[in-house]
């Protein structure tokens, strides 16, 4: 398992992802973006797990893209070799596509650095902890580039225009309590896989499917008008009213007893 670039272990309900590359800084080479997709798989085809944890191996949470793993020998077709989109639309982008729409909870641990794409992939999460000295930085302005892997989605969202034209276009870190501050996470931890876990067991016990409603219907009420957004909602809540756990949930406030939910 050492050999993997990501690490897979399951902890009860939760499963917990660790990026693997410590020696440099858990940055993505393609075989790791197979790994990845390999390790959602797992824990989305297990039903007995309800929410998960991505956290990176060593002093980094991720380094973003592993340019040394970019073709740029000089020569004809340089250009074309070193082209970063294919590699966005083939590997990126489906992980973020994916990560959004998991059927579970998801928790970023933020051990360490975490710069480029992985600024991105914290974001992507639904929630983010990270470790006081842990810090982000939008990297890409420093080779000519723009936020990837949602960056220039997500980031507008969490700290506002002005701060995320400004983090993006200087590349300055962000530490990690003007993050939690700005909103870019949600807390800080001296340990924050630990925390994560501890969070994690706590929304593997909830009703999963209403968490994953509630991201997707977040998600879209940015660019919804009201009245599109209010639709939703009844729609949504609708399609909930028929689970297990709402069900659960309300017969458990009535009776004044603690509701069993099964994520159903």
């Amino acid at each position: 398992m050492e050999d993997k670039t990501v690490l897979y272990a399951e902890h009860g309900a939760v499963a917990l992802l660790t990026l693997n590359r410590p020696a440099a800084l858990n940055s993505f080479v393609p075989a790791m973006h197979a790994d990845l997709a390999d390790g959602l798989t797992r824990a989305e085809s297990n039903p007995a797990i309800r929410a998960l944890v991505i956290t990176g191996a060593g002093r980094g949470f991720c380094a973003g893209a592993d340019l040394s793993s970019f073709d740029f020998t000089p020569g004809p077709g340089l250009v074309e070799r070193a082209d970063p989109g294919p590699v966005i639309e083939k590997n990126f982008n489906p992980t973020v596509r994916r990560l959004q729409g998991l059927r579970m909870p998801t928790i970023a641990a933020v051990n360490g650095v975490a710069a480029g794409a992985g600024v991105s992939l914290a974001m992507t999460c639904d929630i983010a902890i990270a470790a006081p000295a842990a810090s982000f930085i939008q990297a890409f302005s420093k080779i000519g580039l723009i936020p990837d892997a949602g960056g220039t989605w997500f980031l507008p969202q969490r700290v506002g225009i002005a701060r995320a034209l400004a983090l993006a276009m200087t590349g300055d870190k962000l530490e990690a309590a003007r993050a939690k501050e700005w909103g870019m996470i949600w807390d800080i931890a001296d340990d924050p896989v630990a925390a994560a876990l501890v969070l994690a067991q706590k929304l593997a016990v909830m009703p999963t499917q209403a968490m994953v409603a509630t991201r997707k219907a977040m998600r879209v009420g940015a660019s919804n008008t009201l009245d599109q957004q209010l639709d939703l909602e009844r729609d949504t809540q609708s399609a909930l009213g028929r689970t297990h756990d709402y069900i659960e949930g309300v017969l458990a406030f009535l009776e004044k007893r603690p509701p069993a939910f099964r994520g159903i």
